[in-house]
C-alpha cells in the first residue's frame, strides 16, 4: 500500500480510503486484481446470464468473494460505485489508471506504467482524423488498441467521438492486452462509459484478435470479454447481418458468441460488407 498516495479528486481520495480499509490482511496487489475480476465479472454476467462462460466467471467470483469477511465483501461494490460516479460526473479521464500508479501498485506490478491521459488525448485527436466520413459511408467506425492496459486511449478515442458528435451505437472498439487485470481494468471502464465492442486477454503478438470484426474467433489461451453494449439491438442486427453474408457467400456456421438477445427492439438497415479485422501489434491506435 502506499504511503503517502497522491490523489487529485474527492472520488480518488474516496477510493483510497475504501481500498485501504481492505489492506490490513491482504497485501495491495492481490486487492487490486481481486477488486477487479470482481467487478468485470458482476458487469459481465449481469448481460451474459447463461453458458459455460458465465458458470466460469460465477465461479472464479465466488472462490475470490469467499476469501473476504462480510464487511470486506460489502465494500468491493462501494468501490465500484465510486468509479461508476467519477466517470459520470468526469469521463475525460483514466481513473483506474490513475489510481493504479497513485496507490504505487506499478512498482509491484510487473513495473507497469499507463500513458498519461493528456497524452492520449493528443493521440486519439490526431488517429481519428476525419472518422465522421468514414462513419457515414459505413454506418459505424471500428477501433482497436491491441495494448490497451488501462484503456486510456481507448476512453480518449470515446471522448472525442462524443465531442464530433458520433453516436456511441456507431463505435465498436477492440481491446486487446497480455495482462489480464489490466485488460479487466480497461473492460470496466469502457463499460462505464457506454462503449460496445469486447476486451481480449492475449498476447497480441503471439495471438492477435482474428475473425470478423463482429465475430472475432477465440484463440485457445485467449479470454474474450463483451462489453454491456454490444448487446444493445443495433449491434446484435449488426451482427445478424455478417451472419447472413456468410451463410449466403460460403455457407459458413455462424459463430456462437455474442449470441444474439431476444429484445430486439426495433430492424436495423442492413449494413454494406465490411473487411475482416486487420490491426496493428505495435501498441498503437487504430481505425478500422
Amino acid at each position: 500500500m502506499a504511503r503517502h498516495p497522491s490523489f487529485r479528486t474527492e472520488e480518488q481520495k474516496r477510493f483510497g480510503r475504501l481500498f485501504s480499509s481492505l489492506c490490513g490482511m491482504h497485501s495491495a496487489w492481490e486487492v487490486w486484481a481481486d477488486f477487479v475480476t470482481l467487478s468485470a465479472v458482476a458487469l459481465s454476467n449481469s448481460f451474459d446470464r447463461q453458458g459455460p462462460v458465465h458458470d466460469e466467471r460465477e465461479e472464479e467470483y465466488l472462490r475470490i468473494i469467499h476469501r473476504y469477511g462480510q464487511e470486506e465483501r460489502e465494500t468491493f461494490p462501494k468501490l465500484l460505485a465510486v468509479v461508476t460516479e467519477a466517470l459520470e460526473r468526469d469521463p475525460e479521464q483514466d481513473l483506474l489508471g490513475e489510481m493504479f500508479s497513485g496507490l504505487e501498485l506499478n512498482s509491484h506490478w510487473k513495473g507497469q506504467f499507463f500513458t498519461p491521459y493528456h497524452l492520449c488525448r493528443f493521440i486519439a485527436k490526431a488517429t481519428l482524423g476525419d472518422v465522421e466520413t468514414k462513419t457515414d459511408r459505413r454506418g459505424w467506425t471500428g477501433i482497436s488498441d491491441p495494448c490497451c492496459g488501462a484503456g486510456a486511449l481507448l476512453i480518449a478515442a470515446r471522448n472525442e467521438l462524443v465531442n464530433r458528435g458520433v453516436p456511441s451505437t456507431a463505435a465498436l472498439f477492440v481491446a486487446q492486452d497480455i495482462d489480464r487485470t489490466a485488460a479487466l481494468m480497461c473492460y470496466i471502464q469502457l463499460a462505464l462509459l457506454g462503449c460496445a465492442g469486447y476486451v481480449v486477454v492475449g498476447n497480441s503478438l503471439v495471438d492477435p484478435v482474428a475473425g470478423h470484426q463482429l465475430t472475432p474467433a477465440t484463440a485457445p489461451k485467449q479470454e474474450v470479454w463483451y462489453l454491456p453494449m454490444f448487446y444493445h439491438w443495433t449491434w446484435q442486427e449488426r451482427i445478424r447481418w455478417h451472419w447472413l453474408e456468410q451463410l449466403l457467400t460460403d455457407q459458413s456456421c455462424a459463430p456462437k458468441l455474442p449470441a444474439p438477445t431476444p429484445e430486439i427492439l426495433a430492424p436495423a438497415a442492413p449494413l454494406a460488407p465490411t473487411a475482416k479485422l486487420n490491426i496493428t501489434s505495435t501498441g498503437q491506435l487504430t481505425l478500422f
